[in-house]
């Protein structure tokens, strides 16, 4: 009853569900949009249907709730279509004074969350391109039960491309899970996962499937750990097709069909767009199942020593514990779940040529990668540390991490134009990026041995501070006035200058012979305030930024932590010493 008198009375001013083109109303909290999945008939294709009372149980918590129902785009078009359509529908949202919609929180089941992925990346219809939007709209995301590694649980029904790009070991699903340095970070949006378990066994095994979606292919630990939550449910709910392809029994709640507020997926929901951690206590954590904990999963392209497509013949994944052939895919994505974690190595056979790669494989994991001859680009970061999300600046200087980089072969392009070369060994390249870049860019790695190339997301500014162990925490590479180096024994005091020692501040203006950042980074010592008074590039130095700031009073710790915070992104956390 208590419930329902909250229900009612939230209602009079968010309505349950917001209908196309109705108007928004203004509050605290973002509104929410819900995607559906894969619609097998669009006649029944509906918010009840696939979401039970979730508007209802948002509007109790102070939220409008949307709909983007993927049937709304006619003909089943490839979810890249439906991922820009989905882009359109954000870009046309309005409050009820007439101002856009800036932001919003996201509830994607099945399918819909790939729809929201292909979004995020920009994917294109065409394999390998992106268009990634410069500001994403959403703050929060919630993936239902998403196949983000796919299914093979009837696929063989219509084959049209949605089920086509759903079928495990999709180029459409690999694509989207390394369009930024072979990565998807889900272009830093914040974002937890909820995987069924109730399925009979029959699509994978028992306790580790929905029905429809292995638990490894729901997870999030491709983006980061603790962000999957393992639930007793099913893909939908029992009684329908599921049951009678004894997939699921005929009583399996569904993972999306939100029956009440107390539902796990409604408390997953509600405490994650709060900003609580009550969801981190529901269900289990991905690192605590007895399958996701030892297991991940393989998403293998081979490609030739020069970076070009290849049709694969084998792939081959040995352990210690384990040696299997995986699933190939139309010749193209070789694939696996279910294989123990840690040391692995593949080899891959196309025509006569072999090549190999070994990896560690964390558990809860599927790891998207390529295997090739030559060069392999990992990771592109600021040389003073790594960072996340995946993002470098113009003008600062990067570390490239791989195998086989090369030394004295080595050369670095970015959309074909050469960079500066700092250092170069078979494991990592330091260099100068240019100025003037933005967007999603072309890096590659090229030696005698072959050439591989990655995209790359350039953003205005990517703070990050050297540390004087060049780990990127710990002591600040940071200087006094007199240039001397900081350290316990040589500490800062309240209202001397510091000179701070970083990259990624990205665009300049030359005023009276110095290099001025563009955009004006703040600095915290201690988390107090420490007053900017020059920020922009270290005289002489390419690439390495200077940042001059006085040290504020009260700070009561020997040793502080200092941050560097430019537009939308923080830096890593260094320390200095204080007395």
């Amino acid at each position: 009853m208590r419930f329902l008198f909250a229900l009612s009375a939230a209602t009079l001013a968010y309505a349950q569900l917001i209908p196309p083109g109705g108007t928004i109303p203004r509050s605290t909290k973002p509104p929410v949009v819900f995607l559906n999945g894969y619609q097998i008939d669009c006649g029944g294709s509906n918010f009840t249907n696939t979401f039970g009372i979730a508007d209802q149980v948002l509007a109790s918590n102070g939220e409008s709730s949307l709909f983007f129902d993927n049937c709304t785009v006619p003909g089943k078009p490839p979810i890249e279509t439906l991922g820009a359509a989905f882009g359109t529908f954000l870009s046309n949202l309005r409050y009820a004074d007439g101002t856009p919609v800036d932001q919003v929180d996201v509830v994607a089941h099945s399918m819909g969350g790939l729809i929201v992925r292909s979004y995020l990346s920009g994917k294109q219809t065409t394999p390998g391109a992106f268009n990634p939007p410069a500001s994403p709209h959403i703050r929060k995301a919630v993936f239902l039960a998403t196949p983000h590694f796919g299914t093979g649980v009837a696929l063989g029904v219509g084959l049209d491309p949605q089920l086509q790009e759903l079928g495990s070991g999709s180029r459409f699903l690999f694509d989207l899970a390394t369009w930024n340095q072979g990565a998807d970070d889900l272009h830093g949006i914040d974002a937890v996962a909820e995987a069924g378990n109730a399925g009979t066994g029959l699509a994978v095994m028992k306790g580790f499937d929905d029905g429809v979606v292995s638990l490894t292919s729901a997870s999030l630990g491709f983006y980061l750990p603790g962000r999957t939550r393992v639930v007793p449910y099913c893909h939908t709910p029992g009684g329908g097709l599921i049951s009678f392809t004894g997939l699921c029994s005929s009583n399996a709640p569904g993972v999306a069909a939100i029956r009440s507020a107390d539902d796990a997926s409604a408390r997953i929901i509600v405490s994650f767009f709060n900003g609580t951690t009550d969801w981190q206590n529901i269900g289990t954590a991905a690192e605590q199942d007895p399958f996701l904990s030892i297991d991940g999963g393989l998403d293998v392209l081979t490609r030739t020593a020069t970076d070009s497509d290849v049709s694969v013949d084998t792939v081959t994944a040995s352990s210690s514990a384990l040696t299997k052939q995986l699933n190939v895919a139309s010749h193209a994505v070789a694939y696996t779940d279910l294989f123990p974690a840690g040391v692995v190595t593949l080899t891959a056979t196309a025509g006569s040529t072999t090549a190999t790669r070994s990896i560690s494989l964390p558990p809860s994991v599927y790891d998207a990668l390529v295997v090739k001859q030559g060069p392999i680009v990992a990771r592109v970061f600021p040389a003073a540390s790594a960072t996340f999300p995946l993002a470098i600046a113009p003008g600062s200087i990067v570390s490239i991490y791989g195998t086989a980089l090369g030394t004295t072969d080595a050369q670095v392009s970015v959309n074909g134009t050469a960079l500066q070369i700092f250092y170069a060994s078979p494991t990592q390249i330091n260099a100068l990026l240019p100025g003037g870049l933005t967007g999603l860019v072309q890096l590659t790695v090229k030696n005698s041995a072959g050439s591989h190339t990655v995209n790359v997301l350039i953003a205005p500014a990517v703070p990050a501070i050297f540390t004087q162990n060049q780990s990127g925490s710990g002591a600040a590479a940071a200087l006094k006035v007199d240039s001397s180096l900081i350290t316990p024994s040589n500490p800062l005091h309240a209202g001397d200058y510091v000179e701070l020692f970083a990259t990624g501040l990205g665009a300049t203006t030359n005023r009276g012979g110095l290099d001025y950042a563009n955009t004006q980074p703040t600095v915290t010592i201690g988390g107090e305030d420490c007053p900017v008074s020059f920020a922009g590039r270290a005289p002489g130095f390419p690439g390495l930024d200077q940042i001059n700031c006085i040290v504020p009073t009260g700070l009561s710790t020997d040793t502080a932590p200092v941050v560097i915070v430019s537009g939308t992104r923080s830096s890593n956390i260094a320390t200095v010493a204080v007395h």
